[in-house]
């Protein structure tokens, strides 16, 4: 009888314990980082809003600050879970705290791939056609904390000729910051800027704004026609960023989140489209050893 009630005082404690770990937690908040607006932010996000409230049971609300870093503070402060982030955002939210957050998953391209692009684009009329036609005109880059729209241009297109520099009014007439990817695309469309950066996985037709990312979002969303743009540089590949979950959550919600992003493709191909901003194989592991690099280039641009 001593036997059965201590077994039963066993189980009774695991699943008093499990209880008490899934109720940690009373709400689940995911960060979308800046490169378009709020709405469509938002709206391509809905469904894993959804899913995750399914999966976890608790009430799950979207983000999406003004800019990048918004969802940086968030994840550091501790009132953001989860965010897919750039590169560049995660090199800044390790640097500041190498505890807050832990990088679980990275978006594939359809190759298998999981580098993308800095991409450097004109309006097609303008007659520019390499970086240095941009000489003594406006030059556009996005977020300060973007690894595509700020940190790999800055360092890279400089090395393009010992007279490029990124100090506005040097070589470029003016170097100025739009707030973000598809801020920039439109002030280049409509003309306020000669040039700008942005990102893209580089695959697939120009006219579609490749297969993925902010130029194949503008597409979709109708804001240009990409026969008026002309690419005129292009970054070697940057690792894509990862999606990171709070270190201080509970270790099952951590398993819970990874196993429904990681499988968001098989389960939800359309889903996944507007998570990853364009065509994809959705999501795989990842760990920090691949931001190495991008850690210490952000490193080194702040000393």
């Amino acid at each position: 009888m001593k036997n059965i009630l201590a077994a039963a005082l066993a189980i009774s404690s695991v699943a008093t314990g499990a209880l008490a770990q899934a109720s940690e937690i009373s709400e689940f908040r995911i960060g979308i980082l800046g490169g378009e607006n709020a709405q469509d932010r938002m709206n391509s996000n809905e469904c894993l809003r959804k899913m995750t409230e399914d999966t976890l049971g608790v009430p799950t609300k979207l983000f999406a600050p003004a800019d990048y870093n918004g969802v940086i503070q968030g994840l550091l402060g501790g009132t953001l879970d989860m965010a897919w982030l750039g590169a560049s955002s995660y090199a800044a939210v390790y640097l500041q705290d190498p505890e807050a957050v832990e990088p679980v998953l990275v978006k594939m391209n359809l190759d298998g791939s999981y580098g993308y692009h800095s991409i450097g684009f004109a309006r097609a009329d303008s007659g520019i056609k390499k970086i240095e036609d941009v000489k003594g005109k406006v030059f556009g880059f996005g977020d300060p904390n973007s690894t595509s729209g700020y940190l790999i241009p800055s360092i890279e297109i400089p090395r393009i000729s010992d007279e490029i520099t990124m100090e506005s009014g040097e070589y470029f007439g003016e170097v100025k910051f739009t707030g973000g990817h598809e801020q920039t695309i439109v002030a280049v469309n409509n003309g306020d800027i000669d040039a700008g950066v942005t990102w893209a996985d580089g695959q697939g037709n120009w006219e579609d704004g490749y297969n993925s990312g902010a130029l194949r979002k503008a597409v979709d969303a109708g804001l240009i026609d990409m026969n008026d743009l002309v690419e005129i540089w292009r970054s070697k590949p940057i690792p894509e960023g990862p999606v990171v979950l709070r270190t201080t959550m509970p270790q099952d919600v951590k398993d819970k989140m990874t196993a429904l992003v990681d499988n968001l493709y098989e389960n939800d191909p359309e889903c996944t489209y507007g998570v990853a901003a364009g065509d994809s194989l959705g999501f795989d592991p990842i760990t920090h050893d691949a931001y190495l690099s991008i850690v210490a280039a952000r490193q080194a641009k702040s000393n």
